[in-house]
Formats: C-alpha cells, structure tokens, sequence
C-alpha cells in the first residue's frame, strides 16, 4: 500500500509527457521519503527495485505499451536483477533515476538503471523483463509487433553479456 500514491503519482504524470521509443532513456526526479529507509538510516536496499517498478510503469506508459498489455490481458514480470550499490541515499534527498530497455532477444528485454545524486552513481544495475499471458511467456517478437516495432534488437552490452552468462551458471 505505502507506493500506490507513488505510482498514481508516476502515472498521471506520465500522461503527460512526451511519448518516447523503445531504447529511449527516462530521468526520473525522485526522493528518498521516510518509508523508504531502513534502521540504518538509508535507502533499503530492496526499496531500489521497487522503485524501478515505477520507472517501468513510467516507461510502459510513455511507450504506449501499458494500453497493449491491458488490452491484450498480459502481465509484466521481472526474470532477475542484478545491482550494485555504490553510496547510500539518506532520507529527503534528491536523485535521478535513469532507465532504459538496452536490448533484447526472443524472451526477454534487458534494462538498465542508475541511481544519480549529484553526477554521482548511488547505484547502477540491469533487470530483465518479460511478459505473460494465457499460455506462458510472450516473445518479444510479438510484443515489439503490438507495439509497431519492427527492429533488431541493439547490441547486447558486455555487462549484460556478462550478466546473462553468470545467470546461466548459477542455474546450472
């Protein structure tokens, strides 16, 4: 409950910016409130991800892709992340989010984030996100389709080459 306001927030404002393309980056202006710390007094670190479920929500909206999955019956989920955390955010302070969808193949799309106070990185990382629907994972070919896109994905990043490949391991 302690983000829905949040994310009506991120939403209706969404609305209301300029739409953008897939690959195109967004800044979000955010703050660190009170319910977002934990005992020792700065971001938890889980709060990190939940916050890019806002930036998602920002980034489906603005894209025009959160009508697709409404309309299509389909829900979004998060396949894994991986995060480092550089410096932490103390209650009441300003940072940017910076999030864009870097890549993809056929299952998944591949996202990056950086947590910025004052040109510095608070946190940078990846996530990879699909979508569901009634029998099983979308691929991406049909999601990019029901979008209007029709494009090779760019190339894959090392880190994310990297990632992708410690993912594997660990799930050997």
């Amino acid at each position: 409950m302690n983000l829905y306001l949040r994310l009506l927030w991120i939403w209706l404002h969404a609305r209301l910016k300029p739409p953008i393309r897939l690959g195109d980056t967004i800044e979000m202006r955010l703050r660190v409130w009170p319910n977002d710390i934990d005992v020792i007094g700065h971001m938890n670190n889980g709060r990190y991800m939940t916050v890019i479920d806002l930036a998602l929500i920002e980034y489906f909206t603005r894209t025009g892709f959160l009508k697709v999955i409404v309309r299509k019956g389909w829900r979004p989920m998060l396949g894994g992340s991986m995060i480092s955390f550089r410096r932490g955010l103390k209650p009441f302070q300003r940072y940017t989010l910076r999030f864009a969808v870097s890549c993809w193949d056929d299952r998944w799309n591949y996202m990056r984030f950086e947590f910025v106070r004052d040109g510095r990185a608070m946190a940078v990382g990846h996530a990879k996100g699909a979508v569901v629907g009634a029998e099983g994972i979308v691929n991406t070919a049909e999601t990019h389709a029901a979008l209007g896109i029709d494009q090779r994905s760019p190339a894959v990043p090392a880190s994310i080459d990297a990632w992708i490949e410690a993912d594997r391991m660990i799930r050997v």
